[in-house]
């Protein structure tokens, strides 16, 4: 395999997490009787550029079809996050009626509601039918398309070069990052902005974060490796700004290289720095992560085990691709957890991918009256346990498993 972006040979291995389905291919009553698919998930590293990613074996088409399951929305604090950034960018970049704000995997509209709410001209580019769907039900236009060179061009003839273009959790969710980014700066307006939010690698790193790896995701990045992404484009880092969304984020600002109006701020270098000096461009800043992550696996297995040895009830709540990306490397089936709780109106009544472990409403959660609630998306941890005090009444408690295992009184 070659790296997707510099083609370089790929020879060494960040993480080797066995075989899976797709973590977001969630399986209906009707097939349960069939087979699924299961594909290795493993992590290169290439030594080149640094990106890490998965090797090849699905496609795109095949992760984020028509079912695809996952809808922003359905967190609270992603929906106030995604305010607080419309709000921000209005400021900063001064937009309004005139401005044209595209949004690349805009999902169901979870973003694009505040821009429209602000009278901001503005359109998503969303490729899975069901997400798609749910966004125009909201009022918001909707191209419904894999995004690359070729739709760019189309769309900066048809309807004009955006002013801001935003992309969240998208940069590492598409195989060919090249033709992606490329496209980006097609679209963009000679004196326009690009923002991308992703997992820093960094952090997925510094806390053993390894449910985040399954193969929707064929990038884990670094700001080294991003900014080498975006220079091939024609485009230049002006600043990036750390998260803590989804464990550890980055919001990253670019802009053409040759037209860019704004100043690069010092945040850009002093965070190359940090990654250097953490040795994201050497291999010995890789090692050890496949011992740590079957630390975890090894620790979320022993617990269930002593739980059901002890007569003591455990659920889940939360069925995210983290959560089934460590199901499955742990093999845990629905003997140590016998259900998963979930808002999603899109995964409810279906089974996890793999583990065939059932989905409920969390209207249902009174009816097991479990010891432990097991929230698999840790990085909303909080939010899930505020959601469900409820559930101390009879003295439940709340256990996560990353970066290391850890009970609420």
């Amino acid at each position: 395999m070659r790296c997707r972006h510099c083609g370089q040979q790929l020879h060494d291995q960040f993480i080797d997490l066995g075989t899976s389905p797709p973590s977001n291919s969630y399986v209906s009553e009707d097939r349960l009787n069939q087979p699924e698919t299961y594909f290795p998930l493993q992590v290169m590293i290439c030594t080149q550029c640094w990106l890490l990613q998965t090797r090849d074996f699905a496609k795109a088409d095949e992760l984020f079809d028509a079912e695809y399951a996952y809808f922003s929305s359905m967190s609270q604090s992603w929906l106030a996050h995604a305010e607080r950034y419309v709000e921000q960018m209005v400021e900063r970049l001064h937009l309004d009626e005139n401005s044209l704000v595209v949004e690349l995997a805009s999902n169901d509209g979870y973003l694009l509601q505040y821009v429209q709410q602000r009278g901001i001209q503005c359109y998503g580019v969303e490729p899975t039918a069901s997400t798609a769907q749910a966004a125009r039900e909201k009022g918001i236009d909707v191209v419904e398309a894999f995004f690359g060179v070729d739709l760019a061009t189309k769309l900066a003839q048809s309807r004009g070069v955006a002013d801001l273009i935003a992309g969240n959790n998208v940069l590492a969710h598409v195989p060919d990052i090249n033709d992606f980014v490329a496209g980006c700066a097609g679209l963009l307006a000679p004196s326009g902005t690009l923002t991308f939010e992703f997992p820093h690698l960094m952090r997925l790193i510094e806390f053993s974060q390894f449910d985040t790896i399954y193969h929707e995701h064929y990038s884990y990045l670094s700001l080294i490796s991003v900014s080498r992404i975006l220079d091939r484009a024609g485009l230049v880092l002006f600043d990036v700004e750390q998260l803590p969304t989804h464990g550890g984020s980055l919001r990253v600002f670019a802009q053409h290289k040759d037209d860019g109006i704004h100043p690069v701020s010092d945040r850009v270098h002093d965070l190359l720095q940090e990654e250097h000096s953490r040795k994201m461009d050497d291999l010995a800043g890789y090692q050890g992560f496949q011992a740590r992550a079957e630390k975890i696996k090894d620790e979320f297995v022993a617990f269930l085990i002593e739980a059901k040895k002890a007569g003591k009830t455990v659920v889940g709540y939360g069925a995210a691709a983290k959560g089934n990306t460590l199901i499955n490397f742990a093999g845990i089936r629905p003997d140590l957890l016998p259900v998963v709780f979930d808002r999603s109106p899109g995964k409810v009544g279906k089974f996890l991918p793999g583990s065939r472990i059932p989905i409920r409403p969390p209207e249902e959660l009174p009816d097991f009256r479990p010891d432990y609630i097991a929230v698999l998306p840790w990085n909303i941890f909080d939010e899930v346990v505020e959601q469900l005090d409820f559930a101390r009444t009879w003295g439940a408690r709340f256990v996560r498993f990353v970066p290391s295992l850890s009970l609420t009184e």
